[in-house]
Order: structure tokens, then sequence, then C-alpha cells
């Protein structure tokens, strides 16, 4: 019997076969419930017990699934967005971590705010910054801004030349970002595409006007942190826009663990997964999937599309 399952609801053990076979009972054949556990039903007590059994296992691996996801949001909401860290491994991770003043600020302002959780943690914007500055790229988009904490890493790793397109609809979060964009000295990089009709404009709309403007393949680097239910679309259309041997960076692959739970099933999750899926099969791009933050997938394109 499974140690889980004993733990949930001890069932009465099954007669011996030589007592059975005295009392002229047949020896009860085993049931297998779940894989690695099997009970012997002998008598309808037991069956009852059983399923009683079996429902709380059910009950208990859905209650810890959720408890497992609810666990990771409530992290990423205080700051500690990094999957499967303990709180001191990530401080220390924080401490060895090259965070410029004006990120810092911003940060600590965005912890504030809701929805914080959608801000990148700082590791993962130190890693932006250094695909940045490996690439020598000089025109990068990001699509997704909120408060604007990537952006801003991103921005402080380009060059003087360089400049960032970067696609959000919130206002508010705008107004955020564009204060420690001039605080950093780096507002003059950065392109602000507003796509504020919620209900009509997508990214997906931005991006196609730089493709009728003629900035195909032009790109040297991309960073998405946007809806999930879109990623497959701004994959193709980045692709698009990003030079042969440029980056796309998708962030929340691993989406809190829950790509990782089969009882999980909603719109985010399952495009997530798809995208995901999707992504490992295309040719088109060298890929790396990144534990870092909420899991990252860095693909480089390798064709002309």
């Amino acid at each position: 019997m499974s140690p889980r399952l004993a733990a949930a609801l001890p069932l009465p053990p099954p007669p011996a076969a030589g007592a059975a076979a005295a009392r002229g009972l047949g020896v009860p054949r085993p049931r297998t419930l779940l894989s690695g556990a099997s009970v012997a039903f002998s008598s309808p007590s037991n069956r009852r017990g059983a399923l009683a059994c079996l429902v709380r296992l059910m009950c208990s691996r859905h209650s810890a699934a959720a408890a497992a996801v609810a666990e990771a949001v409530e992290e990423a909401r205080s700051g500690r967005k990094q999957l499967g860290m303990t709180p001191p491994l990530y401080e220390y991770l924080l401490a060895n971590v090259r965070e410029h003043p004006v990120l810092r600020e911003l940060r600590e302002e965005t912890a504030a705010m809701r929805g914080s959780q959608m801000q990148v943690s700082p590791a993962q914007a130190q890693l932006l910054a250094m695909l940045v500055q490996i690439q020598g790229a000089q025109r990068c988009i990001e699509v997704g801004v909120f408060t604007g904490y990537s952006s801003l890493a991103v921005a402080l790793a380009l060059p003087e030349s360089g400049r960032l397109v970067a696609c959000e609809r919130d206002e508010r979060c705008l107004e955020v970002a564009k204060k420690y964009y001039q605080r950093a000295g780096v507002a003059h990089k950065v392109i602000l595409l507003i796509y504020i009709d919620v209900k009509h404009a997508l990214a997906a709309d931005s991006l196609r006007s730089l493709l009728d403007c003629g900035e195909a393949s032009s790109y040297d680097f991309a960073f998405v942190d946007a809806d999930k239910r879109m990623y497959e679309e701004y994959f193709e259309l980045l692709l698009k826009l990003v030079r042969v041997g440029g980056l796309i960076v998708m962030d929340n692959v691993l989406w809190y663990g829950r790509v990782a739970d089969p009882l999980v099933d909603d719109q985010k999750t399952i495009s997530i997964r798809n995208f995901n899926k999707k992504v490992l099969e295309d040719k088109r791009v060298d890929i790396s999937m990144v534990p870092i933050g909420d899991g990252m997938t860095i693909c480089r394109k390798l064709v002309d599309t």
C-alpha cells in the first residue's frame, strides 16, 4: 500500500490467507486504485473506507498543487520572484546582483503597487542587460513595459545611439516608467508605443505597424512580458522584426509552476504550454529555457522569415 494512502486513512489489514481458508473464504483480490497503491476490499466497510481514502488523497493532491501555485504567486508579490528558492537563498542572490540605484528605487516603488508581481526580478533584468551587451545591440523591442524595470535595465545597457521601442497600454504605469527613464538619464533612448484602447488595440497592432513601416529584420533584441494568450502571435511578429542572429526573450514560461500541473487548465496556462511546445519544435530558432525568475526562454533567430 502506498504510504500516502495509508497515512490518509488506515484500512483494516486483509485477513491472512490461512485464516481466510479456514473460514471458507477466498483470499480477497487487490484492486488497483492509483499507480503504486492497491487495497484489498474484503467487506463493504473496507470498500467505503477505501473510497473515502481515495477521495481524501485526490483532494490532498489538488490542495497541495493549489497551495504551491498560491505560494509562488505570493512570493512574486512580495518581491521574491524566483521559483523554488527559499527566502535566505533569494536574499543571497539579490545581494549578488549589480542593481543600478535608479532600478532599485523603481523596484521599491513598484513593490507597493497593485500587480507588482508582474515586475521582472533584478536577476532577470541583469541577464537581459547582459544579453543586450553581448549582442552589441543597437535596436531593441519590449512588449509589455509595466512600470519600466526591464526596459530601464535594457536602456541602461544600450549605447548612447541605441533605441528601445517599448509597447504598453497602461498609461498610469507608463507615467512611473517615464519618471525613472528621466531620472536615469535614458529617456532619449526609449520610444513608447502606447495602445490604450483595451478593447481593440493590442501590442500586436504596434508590431504590425513597425513591419508596415519597413522595419523587418532590423532589430537585435526583443523581450516579451505581456498577455500570455498572445505569446504565439507576438513571437511570429517578432521573428519578422528581429534580424538573423538576434534574440527574442519570452518571460513567464514556467507560469508560477502552473504549466507542470495537469489540474490547471485556464486559458493563459494552456497558451503558455502550447507556446512552449511550439517553440521547442521550431527549427527557425535555437532556444534555451532558463529557470530564472518565473522562467525565461531565450530564442536566437537562425533563418530569415
